[in-house]
This record gives structure tokens, C-alpha cells and sequence, in this order.
């Protein structure tokens, strides 16, 4: 099929400009010249709050700019890539310009969805927390088999990822797993992709070869910033330390590293022990402590709302994406009717579709709302 170039690259440059318009660039570029300046000064750490809150701000704003900025020099040197396969009839220089199309075409319209993240916490890191839910050792299967989805697709993206907990299942995959994202709108971008995840499959794990339906929950947190002030007494806190352990129950150090918090008036438990000090793990489980408090207090705030986190305790009342691996292939939303047939590049962390639906489902029930 013959592309249109000079339409296409239309069609995109107005998209763009719609982008520009919505970021609103003029503001955002004199919006980083005072936060630079405010970077600049002395004695800008003596309010470590403050700080945080201008550096975290401008490197946002930074990448705003950078990332329209490079869209449109992109846009503008394939213009003369084209006109260069053109003017001398080269195919490889053609397909090249068709190649880079595409991958702008793709960039363009995920920084379209990312105008849309507009919620006070959405620029936001990611906690995120997947447990297996009803279906015994196939859930358990399922639970690692989203946190390699997960965590591949982060990779994809070159955004850092950090493991703080895992518990694993004892005859296979995960009891459960908590793990950080670092990516600007890492939380607002994840967010939608929190519910229940369905799994439909000839059970590796039945000898007579039988389908087996399971479930696996996903949680997804802001993680917590400074200025949310989120303060727990010392007397609310439980501190049990243990000794890390990894699959089948082997030990992964040989002290007792590993810390699990337990917060007394709600009952929240979290645990670290991703093999470092117990100091170091007792500070990460304070900060996810810290955001399962923040989320609590949040939908307590805004009940009037369905709340950000949800119920994600039931296997059938919050399904969102079912993944069918027998009798056909299929990964589908359930909210979105976004689906592919594509099981095998979904399960290796290929979920930008359906993120971007969730994202303008999202946006168009807030509309509605």
C-alpha cells in the first residue's frame, strides 16, 4: 500500500500543533525559566521540601518541552527524507522515511494521551502490586507471568524499575510481588491498568491437560512525595525482621534483612526484602506503607468518587482484561473492547494499546461524570 507522505505528514504536524496547544509551550518554557532560576539559587536546599518540589516540577516541564521539541525536528527532517527518496527514486531511502513515519506516528499519538493526564497525582512514580487471586497454582503462574509483563514493558520504555518484595508460591510463580516505576506519569500512565486480569488456558500444571481459569489482582499507587506530609507515629508501626528468602523457600542472604511493618489501627501489612540492609529495607517498606496510607486517606477524601484504587478484592466483580490462551488467542479489555490477537507480544510487555484506550476510557467517564 502506497502512503500518502505529504497528507500524512499533514496530518501529523496538525496533531502536533494540537499537542503544543494543549501542553501550552509558551507557558511551559517560562514556566521552567523561573524554576531555573529558583534551582539557581543558594541555600536552595535548606528547605529539602521546597527543593524536592521545584527540581521534581522542572524536570517534568523539561521533558515536556524536549519531547515536543524533538517530535517536531523529527517531523521536519523526514520531510526531507522524503524529498530526498523521492528526487532520486531510492527505495531503501523510501522505506527508511516509511519506517520513521511510523515510529513518529506512535510518538505523537502517545504524547496525545499523556495531555490527557491531568490528575494531581499522575505525574507521579508507580507503585504497583500484583497478587494472585482464585486458581491455586495457575494464578500463582499468572501473578508472575503480569510481573514480567510489567516489568518488560518499562524496559521497552527505559524507564527504571526496582523490585522491593516478593513472595513466592510454593510449587510455582508468585504469592505476590511490589515494585517501583520511575518515569515521570509513571502512576497516571499505570493507573488504568489496575483490577482484576483474567487468564483462560490449558493448565500446565494439570496432568490431564485440562483448561483452567485463574485470576491475578493489580494495584497501582502514587508513590509517595515529601510535601504529602504523610506521618506515622512510631506507636502505630509493628517491626518483625526475618530473613530474605527466594523461589522454593531458599535463603537469598544469611541475616535477618528482610523487614514487614505492620500498621496497627488499619491493619496494613507491607514487606521488603529486595537482599539489601534492614535499614535500607525498613525505610523502602515505610515509603510503601506510606502510600497505601496516602491512598486510603485519598479515597476517604473523595467517596463521592469510585476512588482511584477501587475494589480490586473480587475475582469477578472487577475484571478488567481477560487473556485467552486456549481455545483461541485473544487479550481483550473488558472496559475499552480493546483486543488483540497477539498473546505471545502482550504477555512480553507490549500493552501500549490497551494502556492508551484505558487512559481515553478514563478520560471520557470523567467527562461524563
Amino acid at each position: 500500500m502506497t502512503v500518502d507522505f505529504p497528507a500524512a505528514l499533514r496530518d501529523l504536524s496538525a496533531t502536533l500543533t494540537s499537542v503544543e496547544s494543549v501542553l501550552d509551550l509558551g507557558t511551559l518554557r517560562r514556566e521552567a525559566a523561573d524554576l531555573e532560576e529558583q534551582a539557581g539559587r543558594p541555600g536552595l536546599w535548606d528547605d529539602p521540601e521546597a527543593a524536592q518540589r521545584i527540581t521534581s516540577r522542572l524536570s517534568v516541564v523539561q521533558g515536556d518541552i524536549r519531547r515536543v521539541e524533538e517530535l517536531r525536528r523529527r517531523l521536519d527532517d523526514l520531510e526531507v527524507l522524503h524529498g530526498l527518496a523521492e528526487s532520486e527514486d531510492d527505495a531503501d531511502t523510501r522505506a527508511e522515511a516509511e519506517m520513521e513515519l511510523a515510529a513518529i506516528r506512535a510518538a505523537v499519538a502517545a504524547l496525545e494521551v499523556r495531555t490527557l493526564l491531568s490528575g494531581v497525582y499522575d505525574p507521579r512514580d508507580a507503585l504497583v502490586t500484583i497478587r494472585s487471586e482464585a486458581g491455586g497454582v495457575d494464578a500463582a503462574d499468572f501473578a508472575q507471568m503480569l510481573l514480567r509483563m510489567y516489568l518488560r514493558w518499562a524496559e521497552r520504555h527505559g524507564h527504571p524499575t526496582e523490585v522491593y518484595d516478593t513472595s513466592y508460591a510454593e510449587e510455582a510463580g508468585i504469592k505476590s510481588a511490589t515494585f517501583v516505576v520511575r518515569a515521570p506519569y509513571a502512576y497516571g500512565t499505570l493507573a488504568v491498568e489496575q483490577g482484576t486480569h483474567r487468564l483462560v488456558r490449558i493448565s500446565p500444571f494439570d496432568n490431564q491437560g485440562r483448561r483452567q481459569t485463574s485470576f491475578a489482582g493489580v494495584e497501582v499507587l502514587p508513590v509517595v512525595a515529601q510535601t504529602d506530609h504523610m506521618e506515622v507515629p512510631e506507636d502505630e508501626i509493628k517491626v518483625d525482621v526475618f530473613r530474605s528468602s527466594g523461589p522454593g523457600g531458599q535463603g537469598v542472604n544469611t541475616t535477618d534483612s528482610a523487614v514487614r511493618l505492620t500498621h496497627l489501627p488499619s491493619g496494613i501489612v507491607v514487606t521488603c526484602q529486595n537482599e539489601r540492609s534492614q535499614l535500607q529495607n525498613k525505610a523502602t517498606a515505610m515509603a510503601v506503607l506510606q502510600a497505601k496510607l496516602l491512598e486510603r486517606r485519598r479515597q476517604e477524601e473523595q467517596a463521592r468518587m469510585d476512588a482511584l484504587k477501587g475494589d480490586s478484592t473480587g475475582s469477578w466483580g472487577n475484571q478488567m482484561r481477560s487473556y485467552v490462551l486456549h481455545p483461541y488467542q485473544m487479550v481483550k479489555d473488558l472496559r475499552t473492547e480493546h483486543e488483540t490477537g497477539n498473546t505471545t507480544a502482550v504477555l512480553d510487555g507490549d500493552i501500549d494499546g490497551f494502556i492508551e484506550a484505558g487512559i481515553r476510557w478514563r478520560r471520557q467517564r470523567e467527562k461524563g461524570s
